[in-house]
Order: C-alpha cells, then structure tokens, then sequence
C-alpha cells in the first residue's frame, strides 16, 4: 500500500480524459478545493468520494488502489539473470523474483541427466517449451520424447519428471503460475 498515490492517479485519470479540475469537480458534485487537496495528496477521499470519482472518470474504483509498478523491475537483461545449479540441471530465472502470479525460468539438462529420482507433483500449472534438444518427459503413466518446437501444458498436482536420455543438453523455457521452485 505504500506505492498508491490516489492524488496522483486521480490527476493522471482526469488529465486524460482532458477535464479541468473544476469540470471533473463538477461532473463528481465536489467542491473544486476538495479535488484539488485529494490530488495534492493533503485529503484523502472517501470511498463514497472515490466512487463518484470513478464514475465521472469512468474508471473502476479500485484503479485507485492499484499499487504502481516501476517498469525498470520488469525488465531482466540477459547478464543479470539469477542462476541457480542442482547438480547437472542448471536454471536461469526470466523474472526479477519467484513472485506476483507468474514465474518463468530456463532449465538446462545435461545428458544422463533427471529432473528427480521420481515422478513428481506441485501445485502450480506449468507450460514448457522445448527450445533446443531432445527430452524425455514421464506424465504420469505416459512417456513422451519431446523435440526442440515442441511443447507441454503441465497440470497443477499432475506428477511429471523430465529426463535427457540424449547426446545434447536440452533447454527448456518454462512458466509456472502460481510460481514454485
């Protein structure tokens, strides 16, 4: 709650809809001192004043209770990935952090190599991507021998290893949502 200016995003709504202060004032039926302190940041409104605010902006309400997003924690350049070995798999994270709703990562797998001892389960859902090499993936029962091109959706709780049976590392771009490592 710490990154919500509500001043601020009324302001930024307001100005995009290209009102004054005193029109949008009006349109809200508060007094234009009121909006003026609300988008200072010296009053904070109601939620009956963000109401009306949203309508006569014609936002959801809750838009003013987003927390702001610094885009510069979006981008994760390629020499800055955090990098993690377990044995001979290796991985690279494609976000900043194995937070929000969603992860991605990189995963290398040498040959004669497994994901596990054992066919395991989680409770994220997960979408991989064969980028480079052969790979083969237990699905439960099912065995399938996946080829670079080649993807898979993983269902949340179904057990799944991955193995490299081949000649050539294989990578894999993987998302997982909610994230778990």
């Amino acid at each position: 709650m710490e990154n919500i200016d509500i001043g601020k995003k009324v302001e930024k709504f307001r100005k995009e809809k290209g009102y004054s202060s005193r029109e949008l004032a009006k349109i809200a039926d508060i007094t234009p001192s009121m909006l003026s302190q609300i988008e200072r940041g010296l009053a904070n409104p109601s939620i009956q004043t963000l109401k009306v605010l949203a309508k006569a902006l014609d936002v959801p309400t809750f838009s003013f209770l987003l927390e702001e997003t610094n885009t510069e924690d979006l981008v994760v350049r390629y020499n800055e990935r955090k990098k993690m070995v377990v044995e001979n798999i290796s991985y690279e994270l494609l976000s900043h952090e194995f937070t929000g709703s969603l992860a991605a990562a990189i995963m290398y797998i040498q040959p004669d190599t497994s994901s596990s001892e054992k066919l395991l389960e989680h409770k994220g859902e997960e979408a991989a991507y064969i980028l480079q090499g052969k790979i083969k993936l237990y699905l439960d029962e099912s065995e399938y021998i996946l080829e670079a091109g080649d993807s898979v959706r993983i269902p949340a709780y179904m057990k799944h290893k991955w193995e490299n049976i081949f000649e050539e590392k294989a990578a894999i771009l993987f998302s997982v949502t909610p994230p778990a490592f």
